[in-house]
């Protein structure tokens, strides 16, 4: 029987393949850039050749930091990265992290060495960045002194402001010696006591601009007191001292855009503050003004000897309710009390008495009700209103009475 494979399957197996070849997960190919497209979404799909044949090629944009120019179609250019298989479409490519144009190779190398090296060290670390100051007085400016950088850096920043103090370190900015004279002027404006400094030049190639890419020069940015803004070359252009630095300029002209404020749009702001400020006291003072009016109106209704005449008279009022309710309860319980002694009068046994009643008890007190247990010679005592009777029974007839 065959074994029959789906399409997915068969991928999957050659994409392991790929995988378990460790030539593959870190390669560099070298070869002319073609079909080179930059998506909106900021990865690069591009392609490698050569005489022999096309490699299919992709940087993706978290690994875009390894791309220190802009790349287009003719470039000659070494691209590392890893092969590997996308399953989805059965094709291999080279995913890119790090492309460099041809020649510059062991330059950038030694970049990305360096780099790694600082950052594992901990100098690119943001809790390590100061904040530039808003607002400034004097700028320092470490740059060529005949360069094209220190006269965009002073024309925008004397536009923006023109009361601020501008002090130009004059540094070597390419060849030898250049990145001593950079640390140089770094320290020396740091002990000049200037409120920002622009570490830059122009652009140009990696050589041109691998003074800013030196050790030193890293250390001297991190060691710095003042913030450093970095300024080196254009848009595109990445060195060390762009990661070092407490903020990171595309271009110098930027860099003087970010060190100074403008003065006129503070100005502005300043009145602006001012009518806001004086709006706001007026109607503040107006709105204490009115509750106070109503204060002193709650304080006449309130005062104590207007809420003492209303007390005094208040309880008066109650005195007088009281004393009525007193007198109608008074009279009530007469009237009650009349009726109950108007009814008890009938019950009671004096009065029984006196309508030629009497009470008669035997000889221990007890009452004398029925003719049971009463014999000849027994002593009686007969109750009558004015006083006993004492008696002795003579004889007892029995009779029986209508009720």
């Amino acid at each position: 029987m065959k074994r029959v494979y789906s399409v997915g399957q068969v991928n999957r197996y050659v994409k392991n393949m790929f995988l378990q070849d460790f030539v593959l997960k870190k390669v560099y190919v070298k070869g002319e850039v073609s079909n080179c497209k930059y998506h909106p979404s900021g990865h690069i799909y591009f392609s490698l050749k050569d005489e022999t044949g096309v490699l299919s090629c992709v940087m993706f944009a978290g690994h875009r930091r390894g791309l220190a120019f802009r790349m287009k179609d003719g470039d000659q250019v070494v691209v590392g990265g890893a092969v590997d298989v996308y399953e989805r479409d059965g094709r291999y490519q080279l995913y890119a992290k790090e492309i460099t144009q041809e020649g510059e190779g062991v330059l950038y190398e030694r970049f990305l060495a360096l780099k790694r090296e600082l950052e594992e060290m901990g100098m690119f670390a943001q809790e390590y960045k100061q904040p530039i100051p808003e607002f400034i007085r004097r700028l320092g400016v470490v740059t060529a002194p005949a360069g094209a950088a220190i006269q965009d850096i002073r024309n925008i920043s004397l536009r923006r402001n023109p009361y601020v103090q501008i002090i130009l370190y004059p540094a070597l900015v390419q060849g030898e010696g250049a990145a001593d004279s950079i640390v140089k002027g770094i320290r020396m404006l740091d002990e000049a006591g200037v409120d920002v400094m622009i570490v830059g030049r122009g652009g140009g190639s990696i050589e041109d601009l691998w003074a800013f890419n030196e050790e030193k020069v890293a250390r001297a940015i991190f060691d710095c007191s003042t913030p450093v803004i970095s300024a080196v070359g254009h848009e595109t252009d990445f060195t060390i001292a762009d990661f070092v630095a407490d903020l990171r300029a595309p271009t110098p002209s930027a860099a003087a855009e970010l060190a100074v404020a403008q003065y006129g749009k503070l100005v502005e702001n300043t009145a602006s503050f001012r009518e806001r400020l004086n709006r706001g006291m007026n109607a503040k003072l107006n709105l204490e003004r009115l509750r106070l009016d109503q204060l002193q109106m709650r304080f006449q209704y309130l005062s104590p000897e207007s809420r003492l005449r209303e007390r005094r008279q208040l309880l008066l009022d109650y005195e007088d309710a009281l004393r009525d309710g007193m007198k109608w309860k008074l009279q009530e319980k007469r009237h009650v009390l009349g009726l109950y002694l108007e009814r008890y009068k009938g019950l009671s046994p004096l009065g029984k008495l006196s309508q030629g009643y009497a009470f008669v008890a035997d000889s221990r007190g007890r009452a004398v009700k029925t003719t049971v247990g009463i014999k000849p010679g027994d002593r009686m005592e007969i109750s009558v209103t004015d006083g006993v009777i004492e008696a002795e029974v003579t004889g007892i007839r029995k009779e029986t009475w209508e009720t």
